[in-house]
Parts: structure tokens; C-alpha cells; sequence
């Protein structure tokens, strides 16, 4: 039985070559303990390889899309057989060139599942051109950063944007410098629901969203500038110059590659849906990221998947999700059901910290742990 976006949607092209989520919240979030089991939706990896620093037994990294399983399978390897430098360069992500067809043939190909290697075998220029940068929503990024920004903002202001300041000095070189009348109207333009569907996510991720797609996100940039430090922010560096110079994801962070490595047996990567696999998943599971799928969905939909998910929850289980521009949660009535708790104050709370800013909610459901 198919999922309800997977009927409209296409899952055969890479649409994040990296997640555009912020680990750091969701490991605050759900608070993993070492030995716990986990449910992630995969995507490209990053977030399912971050949970793996909190020690888990088990990380079922689940995604309807075979591209996004081969990006997770690729990175796994990458995790094994190359240095953090050389990670960083293969992917793409950092200043820097690498003969990346001859590490990937050499040294990491070898290695892969064969349904992978012919995944890759397949895409020599995106392997060479670093993959981590070719995904539809990173292309979009760079389409962003080379034709548009430079129509407002030269390298110089970005370079003053991202260096470190005080709140105070932040909201003054917004309003003064950066929030001029071509950020606006170009920000409208790029970021629209239209924009977006056709060369960002898909347009078919829109079918639920009421209202003004480029408001709602540009206010929420507008935090990210002003209310967050913009030094210390990886995804803001990412989308303004195309790599990371000084900060990264947590995936990425140099700390933790020794500890990803070392416990990257516990990562489980399964084609699937993830009601099809909490419905046959013979373990109770602790704690889940579950990215924004339910944005996608019906409410009724969404209330069916959020059904399956808690009857493979154990007691004490925590939900983790984003809401980008749909309001979806878990209803009243399996709320009461499977005692789900939430505290929107510490979600809230949370979501003013959300590094990866284009998300309007971050909900965390704990299952009461008396059951």
C-alpha cells in the first residue's frame, strides 16, 4: 500500500543532498539515551548520522525515495572510509578540490550495495561536481546565491551579515542595510509557492498551504538575521556562500566524526514508508524524527500515519516534527488514546532557536511513560 504523497509525488531524483533540519534541536529534543531505539526519516543523512553521537542500539533510517537511500548509503561509507577533510571535500561542501570520481571508484565503491553502485554508477557528473551539492532544493540554493543575491548584496555585506555581532547590532544592520526594497521584492519573487514548487521541493508539497508562502518565510528569515547569531549559523553560511567556512551541521562537526563512525553498525536503512514499518517493527521505539512529512497530507491522512507511529511507541517515546507552512499535529482524540503530552512553551521556545529557519513549528509529543 502506497503513501498518500507517494502517489503524486516523484521519489526517484535527489531533492536533498543534505537535510535542511537542525540537529541540534532535535537531539535536545528528544533526549536519546544510549541503548534506545530510534525511527528517522532519512532523506539525505545528516540527521539520522547525528543521532548516532547519543549511542543507540538501532537508527531505522526510512525513506520512500531510493535516491535518498543511495545519498544515505553513499555517506555511510563515506563515514568509514574517508577522513573528515576528505568527507568534507567529496561532498562538496568546503573550499577545496578533490578528485572525487577517483576516491568514489577507489575507495567507496567497492564498498557500496549494488543497488547503490549503479545508482552512482550512473551519475559520474553529480558525483564530480561534489553530490552534496546537487540536490533539487541545494541547486536551488545556488541558483539563489549566483543570480539573485548578488542583484541586492554584494560579498562584502554578506561577509558583514554572517560576522559575529550583538542582538543589538544585528536588528540595527537589518533594518539600515540588509532589508532594502530588492531583498523584499526579490525574496518574493524566488521564494513564492511557484518558485518554489517548480525548482525547489514539488509543487505537489504545496497542495495544503494557505496564504503567502514568501511572507511566512522571510519573516522567519528575518529571525534567523536578527534573533539568532549569525556567525554560528551553518545553514545561513551554506545558503549565502555555498560552503561551510567555520561552523557545520552536527553531522559535520569534526568532533563527531570518530563517533559516528564508531557507531555506525546501528544505522538501519529501509525503503519504505514509515507506517509500514512501525506496523511490522516487532521493537518498541523510543524516540522519532519524523521531518515535516505530515505537512504533506490530509489532516486525516496524517492522523492515520501519526496512529501507526504510536502504536509502535514505547512508553516514555518521544515524536519530533516540523510544521514548514501546513499546521498538522497529532489529534485530540489519539492524543487521549495513547496519552500523548505536549508543552508548547518548550516548543516554542525550541522553535526561537531553530537554526534551520524556514519552519513556522517544531512540535515534540512525549507518550506518557506510564502505560
Amino acid at each position: 500500500m502506497k503513501s498518500e504523497v507517494e502517489k503524486r509525488a516523484r521519489f526517484d531524483l535527489i531533492r536533498y543532498a543534505q537535510v535542511w533540519e537542525d540537529a541540534d534541536l532535535l537531539l535536545e529534543a528528544l533526549d536519546i539515551q544510549p541503548g534506545g531505539v530510534v525511527l528517522s526519516i532519512a532523506s539525505a543523512g545528516d540527521n539520522a548520522f547525528a543521532l548516532l553521537t547519543r549511542g543507540p542500539r538501532r537508527v531505522y533510517a526510512v525513506d520512500l525515495s531510493p535516491a535518498q537511500i543511495a545519498c544515505c548509503a553513499l555517506r555511510r561509507e563515506m563515514y568509514l572510509r574517508l577522513s573528515w577533510r576528505e568527507h568534507l571535500t567529496f561532498g562538496g561542501v568546503v573550499s577545496g578540490g578533490a578528485d572525487r570520481l577517483a576516491l568514489y571508484r577507489e575507495r567507496l565503491r567497492p564498498a557500496l550495495p549494488a543497488e547503490t553502485r549503479e545508482f552512482w554508477d550512473a551519475r559520474p557528473d553529480i558525483l564530480r561536481a561534489g553530490f552534496m551539492t546537487q540536490g533539487k532544493f541545494e541547486r536551488y540554493f545556488a541558483l539563489f546565491r549566483r543570480r539573485v543575491l548578488p542583484l541586492i548584496h554584494g560579498k562584502r555585506t554578506v561577509d558583514a551579515l554572517l560576522a559575529p555581532k550583538s542582538r543589538e547590532e544585528r536588528e540595527d544592520f537589518y533594518a539600515r542595510i540588509w532589508d532594502n526594497r530588492r531583498w523584499r521584492a526579490l525574496f518574493h519573487l524566488f521564494f513564492s509557492r511557484r518558485m518554489m514548487g517548480i525548482l525547489g521541493r514539488d509543487m505537489e508539497f504545496f497542495r495544503y498551504v494557505e496564504g503567502s508562502v514568501a511572507e511566512r518565510i522571510l519573516t522567519r528569515a528575518r529571525h534567523a538575521m536578527t534573533g539568532l547569531d549569525t556567525s554560528q549559523n551553518p545553514y545561513l553560511q551554506y545558503i549565502l556562500r555555498g560552503r561551510y567556512d567555520s561552523v557545520y551541521p552536527v553531522a559535520l562537526r569534526q568532533e563527531h566524526y570518530l563517533t559516528i563512525r564508531a557507531h555506525i553498525g546501528a544505522l538501519d536503512l529501509r525503503r519504505e514508508s514509515v507506517e509500514s514499518f512501525a506496523a511490522a517493527c516487532t521493537e518498541p521505539i523510543d524516540a522519532f524524527n519524523l521531518s515535516d512529512i505530515f505537512e504533506y497530507m490530509t489532516e486525516d491522512g496524517a492522523n492515520a500515519v501519526f496512529a501507526s507511529l504510536l502504536a509502535a511507541a514505547a512508553p516514555g517515546a518521544k515524536l519530533a516534527y516540523w510544521n514548514m507552512l501546513v499546521p498538522r499535529a497529532c489529534s485530540p482524540e489519539l492524543r487521549r488514546r495513547y496519552r500523548v503530552r505536549t508543552d508548547e512553551a518548550r516548543n516554542i521556545e525550541l522553535l526561537l532557536r531553530d537554526k534551520a529557519f524556514f519552519y513556522s513549528r517544531f512540535t515534540i509529543d512525549a507518550v506518557d511513560a506510564a502505560q
